[in-house]
């Protein structure tokens, strides 16, 4: 019998470039001290893969290919239709990535339950929880089809080899870093493991034309763990985002072969699992109080959609020689150019200031147009002047204090108008997009931060 040839190369954690020998940086990626040995077998004669021969994969006209609409499995939630572009495509390899204990698992198995109830057959391989926590969790979520099936293994030949039988409709992994093939020797979730499963998904899922969803863990800095080319391997990349002391949770799509990246969907975590959010501005704005200083109202969009929140701001005397810049769920570099901004063209005294921003709700709010908004909450709490509570903000302030125009005013008017505001501060250069808009209401156009600071606290 031919012996297998064993092989020593090192991978770089950071974007998989293969070496044969250590070196201390990656001359790909530029990164040090990234390369992992990792032992690799070079499969003989007797199990090698088979190869496709030429005649098989001959090359066809462009004009000659024949193409039909791809019917979309439907998840049943509107959301993560919305973010998938419709739904589930057939054979497409899928990726969601999120913090510990955001919801991942949760929102795929809520997906798989709906899907086994409404299409067909459901696989789902877990290689961090066993069957009986499955069965509870499901329990929790109120889940009891039947179609769904459920196995606990780390083994992915075992969990094609059941999917080649079951034949499902949609087969879930939970996680691509706790799965491992025999073809390789190393440790689950090394480089070459994460690569090689994730190779053997995508030919399972091209090949039978099921749709695949894999869960990836996060590093500290929010990126999929592994190799970068694991997100250029799939169809689809989906980050599961929020605070895990708040409720609120966003669905974004980061890639999409099928669809639009800029669609968003909006959940609310509760006591039986995870709820769409279908209007996601009243909830955020259900405990607010009127005539609060320091308190603005702006609209910022969530992908394509406009989303109203509350901004607070507190501005106190500071009690040390360096005043302090704290700012939750807006940017921090942001906030200290902004306040720089209105000491220098409103002439306010912020030096000996310490000023707090916290956007509710938990959200992160990094659009510019949410600038006017927050520096009008800043002066509503240093002036101790309220700001109207049936006003909306908007604007992006530039350096030099003007407020430049902002995308989609149109939508973000209709949405607040429809919560029942009726005053409207925005930038000069949007004043000709809304002029057929309700005549109910009243939109006033601001050239310079300071003019709009003048609107807004006019007696």
């Amino acid at each position: 019998m031919a012996k297998t040839k064993v092989k020593t190369t090192y991978y770089c954690n950071n974007c998989g470039a293969e070496y044969p020998r250590w070196q201390g940086r990656c001359t790909q990626c530029g990164e040090w001290n990234t390369l992992v040995e990792e032992i690799k077998r070079e499969p003989t004669s007797a199990n090698r893969r088979n190869v496709v021969s030429h005649d098989q994969v001959k090359p066809v006209a462009l004009s000659n290919i024949e193409t039909t609409d791809t019917e979309r499995i439907s998840t049943v939630y509107g959301e993560v239709d919305r973010v998938l572009g419709g739904g589930i495509v057939p054979g497409a390899l899928m990726l969601l990535g999120g913090d510990p204990g955001i919801g991942k698992s949760t929102l795929v198995l809520q997906v798989s339950g709906q899907i086994a109830d409404k299409t067909g057959a459901v696989l789902y391989a877990s290689g961090e929880e066993s069957q009986m926590q499955l069965k509870l969790r499901a329990e929790r979520l109120t889940i009891n089809t039947p179609k769904l099936a459920v196995m606990a293994t780390t083994n992915l030949d075992l969990i094609l080899q059941e999917a080649q039988a079951v034949k499902p409709v949609l087969l879930v992994v939970d996680s691509i870093q706790t799965v491992y093939t025999d073809d390789i020797e190393s440790a689950p979730g090394s480089v070459a493991q994460v690569r090689e499963c994730t190779g053997r998904l995508l030919r399972f899922a091209k090949e039978s034309n099921i749709a695949v969803i894999v869960i990836g863990h996060v590093t500290k800095e929010g990126n999929i763990a592994g190799p970068r080319m694991l997100e250029h391997m799939v169809d689809v990349v989906l980050y599961f985002e929020g605070e895990r002391s708040y409720q609120f949770r966003v669905l974004r799509g980061i890639k999409n072969r099928f669809g639009s990246t800029s669609e968003t969907g909006l959940f609310t975590m509760v006591e039986s699992g995870l709820e769409e959010l279908s209007n996601p501005s009243e909830a955020l704005l259900s405990e607010r109080f009127e005539e609060e200083t320091g308190s603005a109202i702006m609209a910022y969009l969530e992908g394509i959609r406009p989303v109203l929140v509350e901004v607070q701001s507190l501005v106190v005397t500071t009690a040390f020689g360096m005043p302090r810049r704290t700012a939750i769920g807006y940017d921090l570099n942001r906030l200290i150019v902004l306040l720089a901004v209105l000491e220098k063209r409103c002439s306010l005294t912020l030096g000996n200031k310490d000023v707090y921003v916290n956007v509710i709700g938990g959200l992160k709010v990094n659009e510019p147009a949410c600038d006017m908004a927050t520096a009008a909450a800043i002066v509503s709490n240093l002036k101790d002047r309220p700001i109207p509570s049936d006003m909306v903000i908007l604007g992006e302030v530039g350096l030099t204090g003007n407020v430049r125009s902002i995308p989609r005013i149109e939508q973000r008017i209709n949405e607040a108008a429809k919560l029942g505001f009726k005053k409207f501060v925005i930038p000069a250069g949007n004043m000709k997009q809304v002029k057929k808009l309700r005549s109910d209401i009243q939109i006033y156009g601001v050239t310079t931060v300071l003019e709009g600071l003048q609107q807004i606290f006019r007696s």
